[in-house]
């Protein structure tokens, strides 16, 4: 299952993090960008290169200290078809680094347009007689508002493809309790979707107690995501949240379990302009991400102690 090879990888490297990898021109050395301009012109092309060069840099700083990266769609979309051939590349590039690849896509539609999105990113395609693998990341983000007929067709090709989904259910941005704090009519709506966290996971479970149906729960939210860990304990929680929104180790410890398992945290922005900060240069970035991965870690491995199946 998916997310064992994810909690292998976190017992193994003792971090319980992903570095998202969310990159946009403003905050990419600018050495690179006029390496990449020289080359390519200042077009898309140019800005894709500079993205994929940025991401390789930070990929082999953190590939034996870090489980896995976390790309965000958007950032690479913006950049037209370059953009995500540059996704791609990404994606390629860390798995080969042996580093598990969360996609941020947060999709949500149903039915055949569903399956749709999850052949391209966690499945195959078939052209002709061959068969494609289009982005192939591990696991993606996805948005279960629309209810079962959005998540179900997701299950099969997870289960086909090793493959995991992380579903929206407490987020961290600020107005999040407008929907999901609600009550439906007496549980919160963020509660009543962990309940359907677990229902869809049950026939994808792990060796470790976890299925491959994930959740996402802000680190912004900390009371909220303990009582998230006792309610949903089938549950793996990717946290966002952490670092540049605000949330710190003491509000992610409640996301994990007895043995430090169950929850991995996300920093993206103070990972990646680590480099801004401190006596570093910009040719620096890449041991400057990989300080503030280290020291990212130690924080969190201090609430939590040592991570063990």
């Amino acid at each position: 299952m998916s997310f064992d090879r994810l909690i292998k990888k976190i017992v193994d490297t003792q971090n319980p993090t992903v570095a998202g990898l969310d990159p946009k021109l403003d905050f990419i050395p600018q050495y690179i960008i006029d390496e990449c301009f020289a080359e390519y012109g200042e077009t898309l092309e140019g800005a894709a290169q500079a993205l994929y060069q940025f991401n390789v840099g930070l990929i082999d700083a953190l590939c034996d200290i870090v489980p896995a990266v976390k790309p965000q769609c958007a950032y690479y979309e913006m950049y037209g078809w370059q953009g995500m051939r540059a996704l791609k590349d990404t994606i390629d590039y860390a798995k080969g680094k042996g580093m598990f690849v969360i996609t941020d896509g947060k999709r949500n539609d149903i039915g055949t347009t569903m399956e749709a999105y999850a052949a391209a990113h966690l499945g195959s395609i078939k052209v002709g007689s061959n068969q494609f693998e289009p982005f192939g990341g591990d696991a993606l983000t996805v948005n279960g508002y629309l209810g079962s007929d959005g998540i179900n067709p997701l299950l099969p090709i997870c289960q086909e493809n090793d493959k995991g989904i992380f579903v929206l259910v407490k987020t961290s941005n600020k107005s999040s309790g407008e929907l999901q704090d609600c009550l439906c009519p007496d549980k919160t709506v963020y509660s009543l979707m962990a309940e359907y966290c677990e229902n869809w996971g049950k026939e994808n479970s792990g060796e470790y107690g976890y299925s491959g149906v994930g959740a996402v729960v802000g680190a912004t939210y900390p009371e909220q995501l303990t009582e998230l860990r006792e309610t949903a304990s089938h549950t793996m929680f990717l946290v966002p949240g952490y670092g540049a929104q605000g949330g710190g180790a003491a509000d992610v410890a409640g996301a994990f379990d007895k043995n430090g398992l169950g929850a991995i945290i996300n920093s993206s922005r103070a990972i990646m302009c680590a480099y801004k900060k401190g006596d570093y240069t910009e040719k620096d970035f890449a041991k400057a991400a990989r300080d503030e991965a280290i020291r990212m870690r130690d924080e969190i491995v201090s609430y939590i102690g040592k991570i063990r199946l």
